[in-house]
């Protein structure tokens, strides 16, 4: 008996399955909050140095424009599109500026000066963010991209450190810290005194936020029957695009980035109170050799899906039998180095590299831009997650009928190619250039939804969370790289697109080399993967699968002419699967 028929011997997808995916969904809504939080709490308003103009900095209300009766022309220069400049100021007044023959000349020879006496903001659209509290504008503005990418530092650091923790550990333990984690964190960044204490705060939200997306998928999929796996990928990664429309709603209503940071944070801490109901992986008590703590599990969620009789019919000798397999794995120690370690195991490694990699370069070179698309930021917000609705939809569809490896590839081209084609999209077509950029967001958007789900689907149950873990941290990198690309815009414009196109059209090209996994079986062990790889060669050689193998060999073949669920065939293990979530 496979992993697979003990689910369906405990009620297979039933109450308990949804309730699990419902409970779970909750933590990952709010995950897009933090990922995308700094366009609204580090937004830059509106900004020009302080005037002292009636006894005040200049109030908050500021004249972009200029005419000749504006008197701050005689305190701030103006450039050539008589806008005022927002980080230098005329060392002496220049009344005589204000003067209907006062020249050009007298203008560019006025001496300047930086914004000795700090700036003025704008507070129409942001009442408060981290750039208006510490000023981080002119000479000092790349440290609010510097906050960003410390974030993701941690988000980095969190995936390599709760990844392979919640595989000696399990899943539910390094849920419920993660979820405190969050909320503790979180909440003490709204109240930090200075920009050092904030990054460090946000430091700590991004390792959280780790483990939270790594545990919440492993906790879904691995209770998960092998056919509600697309499915359950796609709940979760619709969970995430909810997120970003909350976030649009919460930071309209809320302008102040204390009380927005706040807000976004508190509610982990009612996701760590209910997380102790949460029942943890059997699949991972059975590889970590707690067969005893597996049957309990087992038999507590055949009671929730009113399968109690069901469930007493295991035992622990039924349980050692069936799942012989998963009990040698837990005699050896696995680590990274396993990721690298065997042939086909290596191949998916590398590929995935690319994939985890160049997905969240570009998607992040996009999301975190928002302020520059000439519209609202609250409105491109709402477009951007609108985006995903149909965008994940059609990736569900295609990832059940047509497999997981050529939605993975594809998605990642058409990202690539809609983002490179706006540098062809002349500066003044805004909508044009904003469709384009929706368009590649999207399908990055639906790029993430098929990666996690594909990952869990290649790595077995023995290094799932390695893999997974090790399939975050590069896409953290790709997360920290992606503001820094953006400053090659002083080189060239159409660098930056360039090179946030190329990346996943290369990477799409990467993603053809793995193995598809469409109604495969999930592989617990490392040998699983290779014999699994060896079958589908065998396939593709000429189907010269032996009788007793052919049900595996045309399992993708069958699914394609008829896309209602399979018949058990006794050769899954399906059990659960993994994630869905995007990031």
């Amino acid at each position: 008996m496979t992993f697979a028929q003990l689910l369906d011997q405990v009620g297979g997808m039933g109450r308990f399955q949804v309730l699990n995916v419902l409970l779970l969904c909750f933590p990952m809504v709010l995950m897009a909050a933090h990922n995308l939080l700094q366009n609204f709490t580090a937004a830059v308003p509106g900004h020009r140095c302080c005037t002292g103009i009636n006894g005040t900095c200049g109030g908050s209300n500021i004249t972009e424009g200029a005419d000749c009766r504006d008197p701050l022309r005689a305190f701030i220069p103006t450039d050539s599109n008589q806008v005022l400049q927002k980080c230098r100021r005329f060392v002496t007044t220049q009344w005589h500026f204000l003067e209907p023959n006062s020249t050009e000349l007298e203008r560019t020879e006025a001496e300047l000066e930086p914004c000795l006496d700090g700036w003025t903001y704008d507070g129409q659209v942001f009442t408060s963010t981290i750039v208006t509290e510490w000023d981080l504008v002119c000479d000092f503005r790349t440290l609010q991209q510097m906050a960003q990418s410390i974030y993701m530092a941690g988000v980095l650091v969190g995936a390599v450190a709760f990844g392979g923790l919640s595989d000696k550990f399990g899943r539910k333990a390094l849920l419920i810290w993660s979820c405190l984690q969050m909320a503790v964190s979180g909440s003490c960044a709204a109240f930090a005194p200075s920009f050092t204490a904030y990054c460090i705060f946000r430091f700590l939200s991004g390792m959280a936020l780790s483990g939270i997306g790594l545990n919440c998928v492993s906790l879904s999929v691995e209770w998960t029957p092998m056919h509600a796996r697309a499915t359950i990928s796609m709940v979760t990664g619709y969970s995430y695009s909810v997120g970003q429309f909350i976030l649009a709603g919460i930071a309209y209503a809320i302008r102040d980035w204390r009380w927005l940071q706040l807000a976004v944070s508190f509610p982990y801490f009612a996701f760590f109170l209910y997380g102790w109901w949460f029942t943890e992986s059997a699949r991972w008590y059975a590889t970590a050799g707690k067969l005893d703590q597996a049957l309990k599990e087992l038999q507590k969620v055949a009671r929730i899906n009113g399968q109690k009789e069901q469930g007493q019919k295991l035992s622990l000798e039924v349980l050692k039998a069936s799942l012989q397999k998963e009990a040698p794995s837990a005699k050896s120690n696995f680590t990274a180095a396993d990721l690298v370690r065997s042939p086909v195991v290596r191949r998916v490694t590398c590929c995935l590299c690319f994939v985890w990699f160049s997905t969240s370069f570009a998607y992040y070179g996009l999301a975190m831009d928002l302020q520059n698309f000439g519209v609202s930021v609250y409105l491109i917000q709402v477009i951007f997650g609108a985006v995903d609705i149909p965008a994940k939809l059609i990736a569900f569809l295609v990832i059940c009928y047509f497999g997981r490896r050529i939605t993975q590839a594809l998605t990642l081209i058409l990202a690539g190619l809609s983002i490179a084609g706006n540098i062809f999209v002349p500066q003044d077509m805004q909508i044009l250039r904003t469709v384009f950029a929706v368009f590649g967001k999207g399908c990055l958007a639906a790029s993430f939804n098929c990666v996690f789900l594909y990952t869990g689907e290649l790595y077995p149950t023995v290094i799932r969370q390695t893999g997974m873990g090790f399939g975050n941290t590069i896409a953290r990198v790709g997360g920290i790289v992606a503001p820094l690309v953006r400053m090659t815009g002083e080189y060239s414009p159409s660098l930056p697109l360039l090179i946030y196109g190329a990346a996943p059209i290369i990477s799409g090209i990467a993603a053809c080399f793995l193995p598809e996994t469409l109604n495969m079986p999930l592989p617990d062990t490392i040998e699983d993967v290779e014999n699994q790889n060896l079958e589908q060669q065998k396939g593709d050689e000429g189907c010269k699968g032996t009788p007793s193998h052919q049900d595996d060999i045309f399992l993708d073949m069958r699914m394609f002419k008829d896309p209602r669920p399979l018949e058990n065939t006794g050769k899954g293990d399906g059990g659960a699967v993994d994630p869905a979530k995007s990031s």
